[in-house]
């Protein structure tokens, strides 16, 4: 199958999948914890916050949150705080042993994560070898902290694969 098909047949499944709600200023998933779940962004928006720090927000319908945690098996790494009232399709995280086409359209939002990065490494790479201004490589440095931090894939490609308003 090819993964326009499975993308497909993930978003059906997401209407499935329960719809809990966060008001402005709610935290949808706190540093440290353990929720078990994969949010999947129906709409609103949320910030990223590690360490008193906003690193990241995030708007695109079909943004997941709780994944790294899920396939690590780690603690949540970054609080996650609704910045508008915001919907998310809730799943548990589970899902990923037991539905091989979430796993992948998971395994593809992270893939276009690390492609990103590496890209934005390599322009790094080539503004420090040119000497570019600090400014100019400070904006790069953003740019890979957003993509590989919690919740990233928030600036290069803002088609997700699992996105369920698709």
């Amino acid at each position: 199958m090819h993964l326009d098909s499975e993308t497909t047949i993930f978003q059906k499944r997401l209407t499935e999948f329960p719809l809990v709600t966060y008001r402005a200023g709610e935290t949808v998933i706190a540093t440290g914890s353990r929720t078990g779940r994969l949010l999947m962004l129906r709409r609103g928006g949320v910030a990223i916050v590690k360490d008193a720090v906003e690193i990241a927000r995030v708007t695109e319908a079909g943004a997941v949150f709780g994944e790294l945690s899920a396939l690590l098996d780690q603690p949540h790494s970054a609080d996650v705080r609704a910045l508008e009232t915001s919907k998310f399709h809730v799943a548990d995280a589970a899902l990923l042993l037991n539905d091989p086409v979430a796993l992948l359209c998971i395994a593809a939002v992270l893939a276009r994560r690390l492609d990103g990065a590496n890209r934005a490494f390599i322009e790094l790479k080539g503004q420090i070898q040119a000497g570019q201004p600090s400014s100019a490589i400070n904006k790069t440095v953003e740019k890979i902290e957003e993509l590989l931090g919690p919740g990233g894939a928030v600036s290069v490609d803002v088609s997700y694969p699992c996105d369920p308003n698709a």
